[in-house]
């Protein structure tokens, strides 16, 4: 529009300058019009003025005709390639694959004229101010053929709504669908803000997360602070919530043992809560254990042990054993031997482990208690010092 403006600004100032070096001193001249009964009579001025009038009018409805066809076109027209698509909408297809909220009223200007993106961009918009509602309303409006950028956008909205089931069933369908051809240049964009949307997700809604029909959906990251989340919304877990995690470690159980070491010790934590899970458990802690030794993993495998029906003293013993030939000078393992001898009745060999380690503070005390043998009020007023000190908490058994 202001070059339309300037091309005509130009033109009249050199035909004025034409005309006034061509008539000076012969006059503005004179023109004579018949036609079908009509006579005008005018300078050469006045009609230069009139023509150009009339070109410029017709210029200016040629291009309103045309901007409007072209707006009316681009929006039954059906996209195949990113290449096709006009410079700002593509620029708007990355924008919503990581948009934010900082350039909003240059945004809302730039495409208020794209038939594709429009409603997807007011949306976003509306989203970024709160405005849910009205960014629903707009993406139930969009262009068919930008699906995929509604259905994202629509995620989001329901995220910040904390509809989890809404958001699992469209991020499900999003699995599921086929990306369209003409975002294939931009794949890899689509593909990282979908694994972004399922870890927001997964963490809005941990044991919700666990209904998702398919897996491998989190990065390594977000997937320990999702096993994080069920820990600490453990008790929180009704009865169909701990059926999906135990079907989920058994569909992932052989993967699991190939996960990062964090990952497993987090599982082996939530099998731990779940007392029907116990073989699952042991052959966790018993991995783990084999990878290096860890104070915690070797406790949750002792107490999973001890709180069996009928623990069975003579295997825990030989396990135990088996992992004091791996692992030398690791007094937690004596300590642990100590108390397994004693309840298996083997009192001797139990007392000939009390040399071991004179430095170590849990056999210390358990040099104390046994020469308190048989002064039960003095042995429980060293368990409630030794169980109460902070320092000390990790040893409880």
């Amino acid at each position: 529009m202001k070059q339309i403006l300037l091309a005509y600004l130009f033109v009249s100032l050199l035909g004025i300058a034409a005309l006034s070096l061509l008539s000076y001193g012969h006059g503005p001249g004179y023109v004579y019009l018949y036609w079908r009964n009509w006579q005008v009579q005018t300078s050469l001025w006045t009609l230069a003025a009139l023509l150009v009038t009339i070109s410029f009018v017709m210029h200016m409805l040629w291009y309103a005709v045309t901007r409007y066809l072209n707006r009316e076109q681009r929006k039954k027209q059906r996209v195949f390639s990113f290449h096709h698509l006009h410079p700002y909408e593509q620029l708007a297809v990355v924008w919503l694959l990581n948009a934010s909220q900082d350039q909003r009223d240059f945004i809302q200007q730039s495409f208020v004229q794209s038939g594709l993106l429009k409603d997807i961009i007011h949306a976003r918009l509306s989203w970024g101010q709160q405005d849910f509602d009205e960014a629903l309303k707009s993406l139930n409006q969009s262009n068919p053929m930008a699906f995929e950028l509604a259905e994202l956008q629509r995620i989001e909205v329901y995220l910040s709504q904390q509809d989890g089931q809404q958001a699992l069933t469209h991020l499900e369908f999003l699995n599921q669908h086929e990306l369209s051809p003409w975002l294939f240049k931009v794949k890899s964009a689509y593909e990282q803000r979908l694994t972004k949307l399922w870890g927001q997700f997964a963490l809005k809604f941990p044991w919700l997360y666990l209904r998702s029909t398919q897996y491998g959906h989190l990065e390594q990251n977000t997937k320990t602070l999702w096993l994080e989340q069920l820990l600490l919304a453990f008790e929180q877990a009704d009865q169909e919530d701990l059926k999906y995690l135990q079907q989920r470690y058994i569909d992932l159980s052989e993967e699991i043992f190939t996960r990062d070491y964090t990952v497993k010790l987090l599982w082996l934590k939530l099998l731990f809560k779940m007392p029907e899970m116990s073989a699952e458990h042991e052959a966790l802690a018993v991995h783990l254990l084999e990878q290096q030794f860890n104070q915690d993993v070797f406790y949750l495998w002792f107490q999973q042990q001890l709180l069996r029906q009928n623990p069975d003293y003579e295997i825990i013993n030989q396990q135990i054993s088996l992992w004091e030939e791996k692992y030398t000078a690791v007094p937690v393992l004596t300590f642990a031997k100590w108390h397994v001898l004693q309840a298996a009745g083997r009192v001797e060999e139990a007392q000939q482990l009390l040399a071991l380690y004179p430095d170590d503070v849990r056999m210390s005390y358990l040099r104390i208690k046994s020469a308190l043998q048989g002064q039960d009020e003095l042995q429980q007023q060293l368990n409630q010092v030794f169980e109460s000190n902070a320092n000390f908490i990790d040893t409880r058994i």
